[in-house]
């Protein structure tokens, strides 16, 4: 097995790919060694010192460093996880994955729809290249609320992609929508 790595825009941040299926689809953030209680895989990264968040995507896994450790010495310990894991047979996550966004009802319902469409369609797939996700969180009186995931949590470009690229994507289709922010979950 050979594993390919890959930068992000966020420095802190490395794209892992094993050349195959991590969860298939969807994705899960780990952004703490308490929250990675479900996976296998994230639980063997977070052993390694100096990792800070993992996130699975379908087909790669970002991981976070923490500030002042270098990727020189993590790096092989991470890939040694990676591979370990993967040849135990073991599954990414045990049990049921959540669903990515969460869900809202009320009389915005048909806009959140929207919303969500678009953000599957146009803006996930494109942060998913970066190492990241972005899911919906909520919508309140023209506001869409979005949790970054991954490479895209704490990224230094990340309130520029918010602003500059999602929000004027989710005005010029969705009229109501007039301004995007980020939540921290």
């Amino acid at each position: 097995m050979f594993i390919q790595t890959e930068s992000t825009p966020n420095p802190a941040t490395l794209k892992f790919l094993p050349g195959q299926d991590v969860l298939g689809q969807g994705a899960a953030d780990f952004p703490d060694i308490e929250a990675a209680a479900p996976s296998p895989l994230a639980r063997a990264i977070f052993a390694v010192e100096g990792v800070t968040g993992v996130f699975l995507g379908a087909d790669f896994i970002t991981v976070t460093k923490a500030e002042g450790v270098d990727w020189a010495h993590v790096k092989p310990s991470i890939l040694g996880a990676v591979l370990e894991h993967f040849q135990s047979g073991r599954p990414a996550i045990e049990g049921a994955a959540q669903d990515a966004h969460a869900t809202q009802d009320g009389p915005d319902s048909v806009i959140v729809e929207q919303i969500k469409e678009l953000l599957d369609t146009r803006v996930r797939p494109a942060v998913a290249q970066d190492g990241g996700d972005i899911t919906f969180h909520g919508f309140d009186r023209g506001v869409v609320y979005l949790h970054m995931k991954g490479a895209c949590a704490g990224c230094p470009s990340s309130t520029m992609t918010l602003k500059m690229g999602i929000e004027n994507l989710l005005r010029h289709y969705i009229p109501e929508v007039t301004e995007v922010r980020p939540v921290a979950v």
